[in-house]
C-alpha cells in the first residue's frame, strides 16, 4: 500500500470522527492562527527523553503510571486542584517505586485533557435533547443550547490552562515540593483510619531510613537532584485535530516534527480507524504515542495500525492501552499478546481498567467498582506472565479530590453514598484514598519476589 506523503494538515484529507462541528469559520480561523503562533508547551527534548524511558518499560525496566482526570475542567484550574492531584501521583510513584523496585514513569491525563469522545452527537438532559458535552475545550457542560454549542474559541481558553498547568507543575516539581525527604507531607490526613494509611506510614518510615543512612554516609539529599526533583510527563488524547496540528512544530535540531500540546498522545478506540484522519496525523509526530484497544479489535486491522504509528519497530514509540473490562480480559488479551509478540513489535503494554468496567447504578448515575478495577489490572499481570510478555503500566482516571465517584476500597463506598460527592462530567474517577490503596497492590503484583 502506497502512504501518501505525510504534513501537519495531511490529516484533513480523511475522514475525522469525533469532530465537533464548529459554527462559522472566522472565530476557528482566527483561534488557530492564534494557536499556531503560540510558544509550544512542551518541548521536543523532553519528548525524547520519555521515548527513551519507555523504551526500557518494553522490556520491563521502568513502569509506567499514567493517570489523571477523565477530563479536566476550566474551573479546577487551580494551585489547590493541581497540587493534590500530583500528591496523589507522587504518593503512588513512590509507594511503586520503593515497594515494589521499580523505576515509575509519572505521566499525568493532565495539562490538555479537555476533550472526550462521546457516543452520541446529542443527549437528553430534564427531557431536552441538547448537543452532547464534549469537554471544556468545545462547550460547557451546562445545559442551554448556547452552553452546548461548540465555541473554536475555547481551544485558546485550553490552551491558556494548560500553560497554568504546567507551570505550577514545573514548580512544583523541580523547586522542592516533590523533595523524597519531604514524602511525609505527601500524606493526607484522610489516609490514617484506612489500611492504607498506616502501610503508607510503614512505607514513610522505611524511606526515612533510607534518608538518614545516605545523609549520614554524606549524601545530602536537598542538594542531590534524584531525591529532590522528580520528572513529571503530560499526555491526553488527541481527539481534536485542529487544536493538535496548530500545536505540532518542527524540531530545529532534528527536522523532526513534534505535536507540542503534550510529551505522549493517545488515540482513542474510537477514532483508530488505519484510514481515518487520526492516525494520519499521529503517524508523522515524533511523540511517544498510546493506542486504546477494546473487545471489538480486528487483530489484522491492529497490526497494520501498528505498522503505521511505528513503522521502524522502535521501543518506546508506542504504547498499547488495553481496555476490556475485568469480566472480559482473559478472552481478548491472551490471543492479542500472542499475535503482537509473533510478529515481533516492541511496544509497552499498559492496562485501562477503567474504561471496561463502567456501570450505571440505580440513581442514573455512572460508576466503577474497585474490586472490578483491581480484577482486571491483577487478570492482565497474571495473562502476562503466563504468555512470557511485559506487563508494563496502567492508565487510570482519578483524582486528587475527596469524591465519591467509584464504590468500594477501604470506606466500601456503595452507590447509595456516591451522591456525598458525585463531581465529574463525564467518567467517574478514583479518590485519592483509592488511588493510593490501588499502589499498594500495584507494588505487591511488582515485587520481585512475586
Amino acid at each position: 500500500m502506497t502512504i501518501n506523503k505525510w504534513s501537519k494538515s495531511s490529516w484533513r484529507s480523511f475522514p475525522a470522527k469525533q469532530q465537533p462541528v464548529w459554527p462559522g469559520e472566522a472565530a476557528l480561523d482566527d483561534t488557530l492562527k492564534t494557536l499556531s503562533q503560540l510558544p509550544p508547551l512542551v518541548f521536543a527534548g523532553e519528548c525524547q527523553t520519555l521515548r527513551a524511558g519507555l523504551a526500557e518499560a518494553v522490556d520491563g525496566k521502568a513502569f509506567v503510571l499514567q493517570c489523571g482526570d477523565c477530563a479536566e475542567d476550566f474551573s479546577r484550574c487551580t494551585g489547590p486542584d493541581i497540587r493534590e492531584l500530583l500528591k496523589v501521583i507522587l504518593q503512588m510513584a513512590v509507594v511503586v517505586a520503593y515497594a515494589g523496585e521499580k523505576r515509575v514513569l509519572k505521566i499525568g491525563r493532565m495539562a490538555g485533557q479537555y476533550a472526550k469522545p462521546r457516543s452520541s452527537d446529542t443527549e437528553l438532559v430534564n427531557g431536552v435533547e441538547l448537543p452532547s458535552y464534549r469537554g471544556d475545550m468545545v462547550n460547557s457542560p451546562d445545559a442551554t443550547l448556547e452552553a452546548r454549542t461548540p465555541d473554536p474559541r475555547r481551544m485558546l481558553e485550553g490552551y491558556y490552562r494548560a500553560a497554568a498547568t504546567l507551570n505550577l507543575v514545573r514548580s512544583f516539581t523541580l523547586g522542592g515540593y516533590a523533595a523524597l525527604d519531604r514524602v511525609q507531607a505527601w500524606h493526607r490526613a484522610s489516609l490514617d483510619a484506612l489500611p492504607a494509611g498506616q502501610k503508607y506510614e510503614d512505607l514513610v518510615r522505611q524511606i526515612w531510613k533510607t534518608i538518614n543512612f545516605m545523609t549520614a554516609i554524606g549524601l545530602d539529599p536537598q542538594h542531590t537532584p534524584q531525591l529532590n526533583q522528580v520528572t513529571l510527563y503530560t499526555s491526553h488524547e488527541a481527539l481534536l485535530l485542529d487544536y493538535e496540528e496548530a500545536l505540532t512544530r518542527m524540531d530545529s535540531t532534528t527536522g523532526g516534527w513534534y505535536d507540542c500540546s503534550g510529551h505522549m498522545l493517545w488515540i482513542g478506540d474510537r477514532t483508530r480507524q488505519l484510514e481515518g484522519a487520526h492516525v494520519e496525523f499521529l503517524r508523522g509526530v515524533k511523540n511517544p504515542l498510546g493506542m486504546k484497544i477494546g473487545p471489538n479489535y480486528d487483530i489484522d486491522n491492529i497490526k497494520a495500525i501498528v505498522e503505521r504509528l511505528n513503522p521502524e519497530n522502535e521501543a518506546g514509540r508506542l504504547t498499547l492501552i488495553t481496555r476490556f473490562g475485568a469480566d472480559k480480559v482473559s478472552g481478548y488479551l491472551p490471543k492479542l499478546l500472542r499475535e503482537m509478540q509473533r510478529e515481533g513489535y516492541q511496544v509497552v503494554w499498559s492496562c485501562d481498567p477503567m474504561h471496561g468496567n463502567t456501570y450505571q447504578n440505580e440513581f442514573g448515575q455512572k460508576s466503577r467498582k474497585f474490586e472490578d478495577i483491581l480484577r482486571e489490572i491483577k487478570t492482565f499481570w497474571e495473562i502476562h506472565k503466563s504468555e512470557g510478555t511485559v506487563a508494563g503500566g496502567v492508565h487510570l482516571e482519578l483524582t486528587g479530590d475527596h469524591v465519591t465517584e467509584c464504590t468500594g476500597g477501604s470506606r466500601q463506598l456503595l452507590d447509595k453514598h456516591l451522591h456525598q460527592n458525585y463531581q465529574t462530567n463525564c467518567d467517574p474517577r478514583l479518590n485519592a484514598e483509592q488511588s493510593v490503596e490501588l499502589a499498594f497492590e500495584l507494588a505487591e503484583m511488582l515485587h520481585p519476589c512475586k
